[in-house]
């Protein structure tokens, strides 16, 4: 797979789109400035980087008001590849950084997870774009008890929870709509993400055009899906003008890989927001690699919740 680039080359055509009050530059001949987020299944499949739209087509758009004003949701991602580590982590220095409403998932007492993510959408809604996050497992909201069933409940369900630290992304539309649209703690920075059945890379950039973080490692073996037969979801908590929200997150992996306690992880951490969130975690044990060579993703609009 190529390396990652800004949604519009130097040589690209570009055009300005309204989104609320922001205006921004997108390919003029992206999916986004042709289809506005209503996308052309059709059109879609005939792209070689597509294996097929089937989950997409179970799926119904609908069209709602937003902060960015009239938009159709869920957003659709046709070709996406994702690397995560899986790290433990004092439960105290996690709750340091949660909202006292939040509280975060537990594997053993004191002890809970802290995640750091990568993200390459190469056939998207919104076009070409890269991604990185910092992020908390937490306990669903307004649940109380046992949070290790929680964490069994997540697990034999696949429907996972979280607060995000962090979110950078490489182009202007991805980080208004995330930030002004969903409440992500979204920053425009160069990001670089490779992903392919042989390894997985990435570097997230500074201010000052230094590293932020970077992460190498071998892509774990990868088995392959038939659509719709290994889907999981995830849900984000984030807060909009002092008001919760919930965001869901469908994963359909079509080839994807786990190691545990993987051993030949490079993770380094630089001078940077992402980097300065996850020292603030004080992780211990990376305890878990998966990496998704391909897979397909829908995200729909945050809907108000109760913490």
């Amino acid at each position: 797979m190529s390396s990652s680039s800004p949604t519009a080359t130097p040589d690209q055509e570009t055009i300005q789109v309204e989104l609320g009050t922001r205006t921004v530059s997108v390919p003029k001949d992206g999916l986004y400035a042709r289809y506005r987020m209503n996308t052309d299944l059709d059109e879609v499949a005939r792209d070689p980087r597509v294996r097929d739209v089937d989950f997409f087509r179970g799926l119904s758009k609908t069209k709602v008001e937003s902060p960015i004003g009239p938009t159709y949701t869920p957003n659709f991602y046709y070709a996406i590849s994702t690397a995560r580590l899986v790290m433990l982590a004092p439960s105290r220095a996690l709750r340091s950084r949660l909202p006292k409403e939040l509280s975060p998932l537990e594997v053993a007492p004191g002890l809970g997870l802290a995640s750091v993510m990568f993200f390459r959408y190469d056939v998207c809604d919104i076009d070409f774009y890269t991604e990185a996050a910092v992020g908390i497992p937490v306990r669903p909201a307004r649940h109380r008890g046992f949070g290790y069933a929680d964490l069994a409940s997540g697990l034999l369900n696949g429907h996972l929870h979280s607060y995000v630290l962090s979110l950078p992304v490489n182009t202007e539309i991805a980080q208004v709509r995330g930030h002004d649209g969903y409440g992500f703690p979204k920053w425009v920075t160069e990001l670089d993400v490779d992903i392919d059945a042989e390894r997985a890379t990435a570097r997230v950039a500074n201010d000052a055009g230094g590293t932020d973080i970077a992460f190498s490692a071998p892509t774990p073996k990868q088995t392959t899906y038939p659509s719709g037969e290994r889907v999981s979801s995830l849900t984000s908590y984030t807060q909009v003008d002092g008001k919760w929200q919930a965001t869901l997150n469908q994963t359909n992996a079509m080839a994807s890989g786990t190691r545990m306690f993987p051993r030949e992880v490079d993770l380094q951490l630089g001078s940077g927001r992402m980097s300065d969130d996850l020292r603030s975690l004080k992780t211990r044990r990376t305890i878990q690699l998966d990496v998704m060579t391909s897979g397909r993703l829908a995200l729909h609009m945050p809907v108000p919740t109760s913490v």
